[in-house]
């Protein structure tokens, strides 16, 4: 397993060129260095061509933006449970491309509450990454920004993953993993029960072949 999102250079070259290109990218220096947080981008980029699962995500967290990976952090112990995964698979490059609405950390507000994605950096960047990777087996929507940009969602979340079926087996849209979400698995206990075995299934049969 290559740790490196980009790869062999020599085997997927555009798709090295498009990974040097967004992890270079400072379109949202000015903005960051205006927020509470005032950091400086950090592109977290994790995906390569010929993965079978594509998890579309929100924006990295603070612990992401200090790791560098995707999802090191509880919403993603949280997020590699209902997938059914461990570590090992969910962080292989090969199996699973994670393209979050937003590639760096957004930062705080002043009130320490998570920024939106900047959506300047989904016009700039996601239609190259979604023609890098090509028709993929399996798409798991994380959250209301995902859910919108992809399905072009326009209702609450709950209504959206609540139609799960209309989507399945390709696409599977789900709550963001975070902690601040528990009281809402608990309110939707039909999430737990009904919808996370079949995705663990079609997980597994994706990832098998």
């Amino acid at each position: 397993m290559n740790g490196d999102p980009a790869g062999d250079a020599s085997a997927h070259p555009e798709s090295h060129d498009l990974v040097a290109r967004i992890r270079a990218c400072r379109l949202c220096a000015e903005r960051f260095a205006a927020t509470a947080t005032a950091h400086v981008p950090r592109p977290v980029v994790w995906f390569r061509p010929g993965a079978r699962i594509l998890i579309a995500g929100q924006a990295p967290g603070a612990r992401v933006h200090a790791s560098g990976r995707p999802f090191t952090d509880p919403s993603g112990d949280r997020l590699r449970d209902w997938l059914g995964v461990d570590e090992a698979t969910f962080y292989d490059l090969d199996r699973v491309a994670v393209v979050p609405m937003a590639f760096c950390f957004p930062g705080y507000d002043a009130r320490k509450a998570d920024l939106p994605p900047p959506s300047i950096c989904g016009r700039t960047w996601h239609g190259k990454v979604m023609a890098a990777l090509g028709d993929m087996p399996l798409t798991v929507l994380v959250g209301g920004h995902a859910h919108r940009y992809h399905l072009g969602a326009r209702g609450p979340v709950t209504q959206t993953v609540a139609a799960w079926r209309d989507h399945a087996p390709r696409v599977f849209a789900l709550p963001h993993p975070s902690w601040r979400n528990t009281a809402w698995l608990r309110k939707n206990p039909w999430f737990e029960a009904d919808l996370l075995p079949v995705l663990r299934a079609r997980v597994q049969e994706v990832l098998n072949g």
